[in-house]
């Protein structure tokens, strides 16, 4: 069958660089939007990297969440608790660049998106690797995005735990970014030196598959382009980030799920992620029968409320910080150190971890671990109280963890069994 394209030439469509005809496109405009991803990217991931130490999920063999141990799991280490804030601060940046960096990414996405029809596809296998390093580029740019947004709105729809998506996506998609950075850094600084003025000819391989051989009349500035994108990202930033700098300005936050929201009056009355009926706890699980059960090595201890409560109270001025990016004021907790529970099963000194069991049914953190230094820190408590008052039923009641630095969702709520040690 002969082939209905003439040797030489390209399909009808996006594949024809005529097609194309916007005169913004060039290297100086893709060079701009993908010096900016470098940097915005290169803290995203760091601070992506740390969100991991610091929850310290167990991601399966491939990656345990025993520090130096799996092949991706070499930076792990312990999180510390001070300066208490600290998560606050790098998941804060995390999730409120992350969003700002939208327009800029589509903007990028846009200025290449000719070289995605080019034709024919593949001319070499070097040209074949290189497009296939940018498919998972693309893709894995999209795929870390949308499941971060996705999981800032609260959208949990992923065919899996997010956190496991997510971390290897961004192993995937930083393996790409790396390589594409290492071929056209040095052209892309070149060509923002080179001035929004100066544009070379479609037919130049520094343009080829970005500048348009027939464009149209400009009805905007490459600059005023650049402009309009920074505007947008701005504009992402003002409605994002109160959720995470608090105060007034919680109210702007407009897009965050616990920015603008109003949690309510009272020593109650700040932001909750899910409720206890959300995850299915019962009026009977922490009801007169509730018992938290303490079990160190070779030694198990269960106590009432009322035995909890006899025991000695300490304070703790502390915020919950979650994945998602918002985060409280600080609220003054009260109730028995991890330390204490600790020697009730007999053990002082050098503390091992513990695992936080809690009656939640329908979420999907049923257990957590804290690591031993989080144990060991005086303000880690398992609390009965808060700015006052007895827990709420959707914050913790009868007894939640609160430990400085630690991410909200090892603050485990409704709290009901304590394993220091390896778990039998």
């Amino acid at each position: 069958m002969r082939s209905l394209v003439p040797p030489g030439s390209s399909p009808p469509g996006p594949a024809r660089p005529e097609f194309w005809r916007s005169p913004l496109r060039g290297p100086w405009l893709t060079s701009v939007f993908g010096l900016v991803l470098l940097l915005g990217v290169t803290v995203l991931f760091v601070t992506g990297l740390l969100s991991y130490a610091a929850y310290n999920p167990d991601l399966a063999a491939v990656n345990d969440q025993t520090p130096g141990k799996g092949w991706l799991g070499f930076y792990l280490f312990s999180w510390p608790t001070s300066p208490y804030w600290l998560y606050r601060v790098t998941q804060g940046v995390h999730v409120v660049l992350g969003a700002a960096l939208v327009p800029v990414l589509l903007a990028k996405l846009w200025s290449v998106i000719p070289k995605l029809f080019a034709w024919p596809p593949v001319r070499s296998l070097g040209q074949g690797i290189e497009r296939l390093s940018l498919l998972l580029l693309v893709g894995g740019a999209g795929f870390e995005f949308v499941t971060g947004i996705l999981n800032v709105q609260l959208h949990y729809i992923f065919p899996g735990s997010f956190y496991t998506l997510h971390f290897y996506g961004a192993w995937v998609f930083i393996g790409a970014f790396v390589v594409h950075v290492s071929f056209r850094l040095r052209r892309a600084v070149r060509a923002v030196r080179a001035g929004s003025a100066v544009q070379p000819p479609a037919d130049t391989e520094e343009a080829a598959g970005l500048v348009s051989p027939r464009p149209a009349q400009p009805t905007i500035s490459r600059r005023g382009a650049v402009g309009l994108v920074g505007l947008g990202s701005l504009a992402l930033f003002a409605v994002t980030a109160g959720q995470s700098v608090g105060g007034w300005w919680r109210r702007t936050a407009l897009l965050a799920p616990h920015g603008g929201r109003d949690p309510g009056s009272g020593p109650n009355g700040f932001q909750i992620n899910k409720t206890a009926g959300s995850v299915g706890v019962r009026a009977s699980d922490i009801g007169p029968a509730w018992r938290l059960t303490v079990r160190g090595p070779g030694r198990q201890v269960i106590l009432t409320r009322e035995e909890l409560l006899a025991m000695p109270q300490y304070e703790s001025a502390l915020p919950i910080a979650c994945v998602e990016g918002w985060s409280t004021p600080d609220q003054s907790w009260s109730g028995v150190r991890l330390i204490d529970l600790a020697a009730l099963v007999g053990l002082d000194g050098d503390m091992p971890q513990v695992l936080v069991e809690s009656v939640q049914r329908g979420g999907s953190f049923r257990s957590a671990a804290l690591r031993d230094n989080q144990v060991r820190d005086p303000r880690a408590l398992l609390a009965v109280r808060v700015n006052g008052a007895v827990l709420s039923r959707d914050h913790g009641y009868p007894a939640r963890v609160i430990v400085p630095g630690a991410p909200g969702v090892l603050n485990t709520k409704w709290v009901t069994r304590l394993t220091f040690g390896e778990p039998a």
